[in-house]
């Protein structure tokens, strides 16, 4: 098993018994009692759990969740789908603003090297874009939030606010019926709307996993979007609904 299975492994047995013994874990896994601190160690420093007296302690809720390099792995193949779905929407010359999250991740990889300008918002999509001729990149001001690259605050509003984008591509934590799309927290939402009112369409790209999650803070009304990019995992009476409201819906 790899480095990476076991991380995700160890969380998922975190998540069910939120602390274990490492000899419970090194027996659950198969590995050496070493390799399951090594890999408790590097786990700790992202905040995922803490270690106390032989035993991992979940930390999942007091943080942002799993970390970046994980869920950018997890469904790569549906997020590299969605990603080329997405670039479809876009067309050459104009200007875009780029969500933050490992999906609009793959989604800058899609754009880059194309006759573009794009304002990135997270580091990753800063560095996926940079040297690529053809695409201008607008780098956006304000504060990086360590585990996860975003970049947010007061500072990237008031980038955003300079700028008018032709689309802008959002990756929502939840979509529900009832409460719409929802972001992480109150000032992740915050700054996918200001994109929003600076945007002439907007492009939502969902994964299907996403619309059985609800975010803490809510980010618009499924119907006030333009265009949504999902995947069969999406429910169908959701889609349908959507479509009857003039919403252009993309299944990749």
């Amino acid at each position: 098993m790899s480095g990476t299975k076991r991380h995700r492994a160890i969380i998922g047995l975190l998540h069910q018994h939120w602390g274990l013994r490492v000899s419970r874990l090194a027996d659950e896994l198969g590995v050496s009692e070493a390799t399951i601190r090594r890999d408790l160690l590097q786990l700790e420093r992202e905040g995922v759990l803490r270690r106390e007296h032989g035993r991992a302690v979940s930390q999942l809720g007091q943080t942002r969740g799993i970390p970046f390099r994980l869920r950018e792995i997890d469904s790569a193949p549906t997020k590299g789908l969605l990603a080329a779905a997405v670039a479809t929407t876009i067309k050459d010359g104009e200007t875009v603003a780029l969500d933050s999250g490992t999906t609009c991740l793959a989604v800058a990889r899609e754009l880059a090297g194309r006759p573009l300008t794009v304002m990135p918002l997270s580091v990753q999509g800063i560095r996926a874009l940079n040297g690529h001729r053809g695409t201008e990149l607008i780098v956006p001001g304000g504060s990086v939030r360590q585990e996860e690259g975003a970049i947010v605050g007061p500072l990237a509003d008031a980038s955003i606010k300079s700028v008018r984008f032709d689309a802008a591509v959002i990756a929502p934590f939840g979509a529900e019926a009832k409460h719409g799309f929802t972001a992480f927290d109150v000032q992740d939402a915050t700054t996918k709307r200001h994109v929003l009112d600076a945007s002439k369409r907007s492009v939502f790209v969902v994964e299907g996993a996403a619309f059985s999650r609800l975010g803490h803070a809510a980010i618009c009304p499924m119907s006030a979007i333009d265009i949504l990019v999902t995947d069969s995992g999406a429910p169908v009476e959701i889609l349908s609904s959507l479509r009857s409201e003039g919403v252009e819906v993309i299944v990749a």
